[in-house]
């Protein structure tokens, strides 16, 4: 292509280019609104309360001490954490090193977590007391030496150990509050690895970029039309997807993070009145906690209440109860290779004149883009071309664009099947309506989400057919009015031999996390193809799933 006159003396330089990167925000809040608070962690007297200035001056130690470790560009640090301060802070502190911050999730048992530490080479832990068991039982089953840092929130009281080389506390006091730190000098650099939910195997590790971290950051806040210091409430887990970018997001915006260690109802409803909170984030499940508790919970909230919901679509009882509170829901879907949220039911200005029922059938779909993801679309996933925009014809959803991935970790022939035909392939399987916004349909690699955790089918299947009495098995996702999904199995006894669903209910106990636990199982023989495969479509038929598609 020949140079025009726009391609001649106008190189990039240091005055008019800059890598993007999501710690730029937090040095604006600290720069520009210092005395602001920017962490609040509980209530009364024992609330801890950090101003930007400060939160800012410690994730500048965190990095110093990082550094002085000789941990820099390219080393994960793992963390094992509530969604206390300390978790916003290695948001910041961990990449501001240079390092990459391996967030995990907590509900896990000791040999994921392991698989993970090993997976992704982590060079250190940051650990909660609260999940001391596990980790320790995960550090030692990797075999080698890792440092291990102890976080002790004074606002848990439970059990748990310090077993680590030294308290987080301490140990940051002896980093520089005014440590110099630099953005990374190419915005492609990776900022997080995340793991998603193994379907045939171990997990795969999801790697993000700085640009991608700084552009969902960005959405978020054009979603939500989010105004300048909003205050957010921590009801989503920080592990999931970096929290759906939100530790960033609230940065740019300078607002008030408000910390929260277990989703229940009655400390939600107080810190929204005590810290006055205008956004969540959360699984279906945390939304209809909120509306099924007591009315006098709810008392004395007089103002406006954004919440976000992702995963299965909101119910119109959902809508309603939200609608009572004063809370308005915004529907969002994403997987952990988009950095979250990716695509929004965007409200059409009209849709507040319709009844309940349309408006939670327009609310009910996965909808558009993100403002900063390129594009997204519903493709035939053989000829890659658009399937037809008539609400009928099935095909899979697929990203591009900036807030995409970078790839799978060690893993170039899964990356390079995920990004085939120059698409990001999402495996989940959706129709597009006339109006463009787009309805999940099914999901093409079996993962339940069960609130809000991605749980495998496959998974579950496999540990039931550890079990003697087990001939054949299938999993899939049953509606659950509190969970929005369970598991449900479907089991066909060996010929002759007798079983009951407790106890298959105590063995998978031995081999699966609680929330991936069979929640329902129903005996009898499976419907198979003439080639003796399984008939999934059949059995969600049966369990009424939510995704069942007549085939």
């Amino acid at each position: 292509m020949p140079l025009s006159i726009f391609d001649q003396g106008l190189d990039r330089n240091a005055a008019n280019f800059a890598a993007l990167s999501p710690l730029g925000f937090l040095e604006r809040a600290a720069t520009v609104f210092p005395s602001l608070p920017a962490v609040v962690h509980g209530l009364g007297d024992a609330t801890i309360r950090r101003s930007w200035a400060q939160l800012y001056a410690r994730c500048r130690r965190l990095a110093d001490v990082l550094r002085r470790r000789g941990l820099g560009r390219g080393d994960t640090v793992a963390a094992m954490l509530a969604n206390t301060p300390e978790m916003v802070e290695a948001h910041f502190g961990v990449p501001m090193a240079g390092c990459v911050l391996n967030a995990i999730n907590t509900r896990l048992d000791a040999a994921a977590v392991a698989f993970m530490l090993e997976h992704g080479e982590a060079k250190l832990l940051l650990v909660d007391r609260e999940f001391s068991a596990v980790a320790k039982a995960a550090v030692a089953l990797i075999g080698r030496e890792l440092d291990v840092v102890d976080i002790d929130d004074p606002l848990y009281q439970g059990p748990g150990e310090r077993f680590g080389v030294a308290e987080y506390e301490a140990w940051i006091a002896a980093g520089d509050p005014l440590a110099r730190w630099a953005p990374p000098a190419d915005e492609w650099d990776a900022i997080a690895l995340n793991y998603t939910s193994g379907t045939t195997g171990n997990p795969k590790g999801v790697v993000y970029h700085h640009r991608g971290a700084y552009l969902n950051a960005v959405s978020n806040i054009l979603v939500w039309a989010m105004p300048q210091h909003p205050v957010y409430l921590w009801t989503l887990p920080m592990f999931h997807c970096n929290g759906w970018c939100f530790p960033w997001t609230v940065a740019a915006m300078a607002g008030t993070h408000v910390c929260l260690r277990k989703v229940e109802a009655g400390p939600i409803f107080d810190l929204i009145r005590a810290h006055r909170v205008t956004h969540y984030c959360g699984a279906p499940i945390v939304h209809a906690l909120l509306i099924n508790a007591p009315e006098e919970m709810k008392r004395g909230i007089d103002h406006k209440v954004h919440a976000m919901v992702a995963a299965a679509a909101p119910p119109a009882a959902m809508i309603e109860g939200m609608d009572r509170m004063g809370f308005d829901l915004t529907h969002v879907y994403g997987l952990t290779e988009v950095y979250g949220p990716a695509t929004v039911c965007a409200k059409q200005p009209d849709w507040a004149a319709l009844d309940i029922g349309e408006r939670a059938a327009k609310n009910g779909r996965q909808g558009v883009r993100y403002p900063m993801e390129e594009a997204v679309a519903v493709l035939d996933p053989q000829t890659m071309q658009p399937v037809p925009a008539d609400g009928q014809s099935i095909g899979e959803v697929m990203f591009r664009g900036n807030i995409t991935m970078r790839g799978y970790l060690k893993n170039e022939a899964a990356t390079r099947e995920a990004f085939a035909g120059g698409w990001f392939h999402s495996g989940d399987l959706a129709v597009v309506h006339p109006d463009g916004y787009l309805r999940i349909k099914d999901r093409s690699k079996d993962i339940i989400i069960s609130g809000g955790e991605n749980i495998s089918s496959i998974e579950v299947e496999d540990a039931l057919y550890k079990h003697p009495a087990v001939m054949a098995v299938a999993v899939v996702a049953q509606p659950d009015p509190r969970w929005g999904e369970v598991p449900c199995a479907f089991v066909e006894p060996k010929e002759g031999v007798q079983v009951t669903d407790q106890e298959l209910l105590a063995h998978c106990r031995q081999h699966l996390a609680g929330f991936k636990m069979p929640k329902r199982i129903v005996f009898g023989p499976l419907p198979k193809t003439s080639t003796g495969k399984i008939q999934k479509f059949v059995l969600r038929q049966q369990a009424r799933s939510a995704g069942a598609i007549d085939v």
